[in-house]
């Protein structure tokens, strides 16, 4: 087993060399240019209700001392909702099973994430949680750690490989929520719709989701797209200045803005609020970040569909850990067959998203993952029945 690992090692690692000499793996967006992932825009909410992003606990090197070792390659740990929700979630599944957590941050970095894998898998990790930063350029190091007898989770972001389990919300079910809401208020009119990064299969799942909602009023002219572009690594800045070239574009004639996550609707609004015209064009978003259901709260956001990411990473992790003790992939609890983009028949764990506006905002709230102060910052009494 251990040549094994070896030979593959060096093979990922052949791998590295040539992806690097290629450039940074990702796929240039339809408008804009590539920024870091947290030049996001100033935010009062986020800044006062979520505490400063640290690096994850990657709980040391694993001992060999018998128990299950179950690693995670983060692609990107500078975001609120990870180090928020989702580690605590995993990290406490995989330790109530008397597991060990391990982990790495490849920092947005395809290339970096390929060598985070074969880190984890020589930390001798009996299973792999990855959230990946390009579902096509960490497929070498997931064959891998499959070929090596190490199953391989896809956490919330697809990877086509029918050996590993994919486990995420419906994203094309949260991208037509968002799209009914926001259809809801404006069913005629200008829209904008800024997706996420396009290496990322859920932007297009998203889209999906929008096109079942909208599809029908903008072949008969009711809608018309004014503005649409993949936005890269999901960037808040970025996705601010194509909203700020759009609403140049349009002569601020815009009604609607589908923005496909919350940290881009927080640059969408701010292009918005610079023009006088935040609170009147709604903007959708997904994940629930706290500064977001404030944006809802306050009327500046119209949705964002929350994605109870506790649920998310509890699945995972209890996945991995029954994967790891030999379960096979197909008799893990509560999976489902997807059929991927790519023509592969995924086993999956899907969960269903539930969409936030200001009319349900007390489920956020009996839920615990908001307070009502963090929630009801700014807003004026009366408005909000949760805020009084």
């Amino acid at each position: 087993m251990r040549s094994l690992r070896t030979t593959w090692a060096l093979l990922v690692a052949l791998a590295l060399v040539l992806a690097a000499c290629g450039g940074d793996g990702g796929t240039t967006t339809t408008a804009g240019g590539a920024a870091p992932e947290d030049s996001a825009p100033a935010d009062t909410a986020a800044e006062e209700t979520t505490p400063a992003t640290e690096a994850p606990d990657d709980g040391g090197e694993a001992e060999a001392d018998g128990d299950l070792v179950i690693g995670v390659s983060w692609n990107n740990y500078n975001e609120e909702r990870w180090a928020r929700w989702d580690e605590p979630a995993i990290r406490a599944a995989i330790e109530e099973a008397g597991g060990t957590y391990i982990s790495t941050d490849a920092g947005s970095s395809a290339e970096q994430q390929l060598a985070d894998v074969e880190n984890l898998i020589s930390q001798g990790a009996d299973a792999i949680i990855i959230l990946a930063q390009d579902g096509t350029a960490i497929l070498p190091a997931v064959e891998s750690a499959l070929s090596q007898g190490i199953p391989v989770v896809a956490y919330d972001r697809l990877i086509e490989n029918p050996g590993a389990l994919y486990v995420t919300f419906d994203n094309v079910g949260v991208g037509r929520l968002m799209a009914e809401v926001i259809y809801e208020m404006v069913p005629t009119g200008n829209y904008v719709i800024i997706k996420g990064n396009q290496a990322d299969a859920n932007a297009d799942f998203l889209r999906e989701g929008f096109e079942q909602v909208i599809g029908e009023a903008v072949a008969n002219g009711d809608i018309t797209i004014v503005g649409e572009t993949y936005t890269d690594n999901w960037d808040p800045a970025l996705a601010q200045t194509e909203m700020e070239q759009y609403l140049t574009q349009a002569n601020n004639e815009v009604d609607a803005v589908l923005s496909q996550n919350d940290g881009m609707a927080s640059g969408v609004v701010a292009a918005l609020e610079a023009q006088g015209l935040a609170g009147q064009v709604p903007v959708s978003g997904q994940d629930a970040d706290l500064a977001a259901l404030n944006r809802v709260a306050l009327g500046t956001q119209a949705v964002s569909v929350w994605k109870d990411a506790r649920e998310l990473g509890r699945a995972a992790g209890e996945a991995a850990v029954a994967l790891a003790q030999g379960t096979p992939l197909e008799e893990i609890p509560g999976t489902v067959i997807f059929d991927s983009p790519g023509g592969n028949q995924m086993v999956s764990i899907l969960l269903e998203p539930v969409a936030i506006t200001r009319d349900n905002l007390n489920l956020v709230v009996e839920a615990e993952w908001i307070t009502v102060d963090q929630l009801c910052q700014g807003v004026q009494p009366g408005t909000v029945e949760v805020c009084g």
